[in-house]
């Protein structure tokens, strides 16, 4: 991941220098700078340890670009931000309710940017879609229904996605971060009630999840999440209101929504997207409105929380505050 986003970066040379690394694995340093070497541009020096980075480079750096596993997240980003560099973070923002909160306020004080790197409430599809559900223009949400499958769990066995203590959870965490992040982002209202059941399918984490849902305003949710299938990642989001369906994935690939008296949904023409970078600089430069600022990840973070709480009761109804 942290490679495909250097990718994007070095073709945008004339927005972007990537001044320093913090690799701690040389085999990873040596794949990014060969990335370098075939853009043509010398690799940058690798400083595997981020306090000493921040040290050392601090007044060299605008922007640090986060992408590491889930449970550093919060103290990697709280560093960066103190030290009065802006923040795009890779998903999901942070494991834990208390660790959103704490970094909500780290950026409040600091007054620096954070944007947090999901597809999908950085799609234009999503943000078109999100505008819609706002505006009423379909009506009243009523219910709302997600899925995602993959085959995960045996190409993931032994690595840190794996480990509860790296990855924060397993399926439902990793690539379904991605539902629960476009599920909150659309609903645009926190969750009251959730009940949630796992299977681990004899691994450390979850790879089968199911979760029943209600929001403060009454909508029913509904998310499924299967690891252990024969297929490469794959997903579907619909929205059902009292004048239209909106149909979308997780990562805002597509838009299409569905009208009284249309027999089946039709695309919904949308802008071109700018592409995480792009859109963080525009963040940076307020041009933008930040489309996945970290108020979503906390509402997120908070229905994590709930679901956790829930599948380790088998089911038992979680009330949040």
């Amino acid at each position: 991941m942290a490679r495909g986003h250097l990718r994007a970066l070095l073709a945008q040379p004339e927005s972007t220098q990537v001044t320093v690394l913090c690799e701690p694995s040389p085999a990873n340093y040596a794949a990014a700078a060969a990335l370098f070497d075939e853009a043509g541009r010398r690799p940058p020096p690798n400083e595997p340890v981020l306090e000493r980075l921040l040290s050392r480079y601090g007044d060299q750096l605008d922007a640090a670009l986060i992408v590491t596993p889930h449970a550093y997240h919060a103290a990697q980003a709280t560093a960066c931000l103190e030290s009065g560099l802006d923040v795009l973070l890779e998903k999901p923002m942070v494991i834990s309710g208390a660790e959103a909160d704490q970094l909500i306020a780290t950026r409040d004080r600091t007054g620096r940017v954070l944007v947090v790197a999901f597809p999908g409430s950085l799609s234009p599809q999503i943000r078109s879609a999100v505008q819609l559900l706002r505006d009423g223009a379909l009506g009243q949400i009523l219910t709302i229904s997600g899925l995602s499958w993959e085959n995960w769990r045996t190409p993931n066995l032994g690595t840190w996605r794996q480990q509860p203590e790296l990855a924060g959870g397993g399926f439902f965490f990793d690539t379904g971060a991605h539902m629960l992040n476009t599920i909150t982002d659309l609903a645009g209202e926190e969750f009251a009630e959730v009940s949630a059941w796992f299977d681990a399918r004899e691994t450390p984490v979850e790879v089968l999840g199911a979760v029943m849902a209600r929001l403060r305003s009454g909508v029913l949710v509904t998310m499924n999440a299967c690891g252990d299938t024969c297929t490469r990642s794959t997903s579907d989001i619909r929205v059902f209101c009292t004048q239209g369906i909106i149909f979308t994935d997780i990562w805002g690939h597509f838009l299409q929504i569905q009208r009284p008296g249309q027999p089946h949904p039709e695309p919904i023409a949308v802008a071109p997207s700018l592409g995480v970078w792009q859109q963080f600089l525009a963040v940076r430069s307020g041009t933008l409105a930040n489309p996945c600022p970290p108020e979503i990840g906390l509402r997120m973070a908070r229905l994590w929380d709930a679901i956790r709480q829930s599948a380790a009761q088998d089911g038992r109804l979680v009330r949040l505050a």
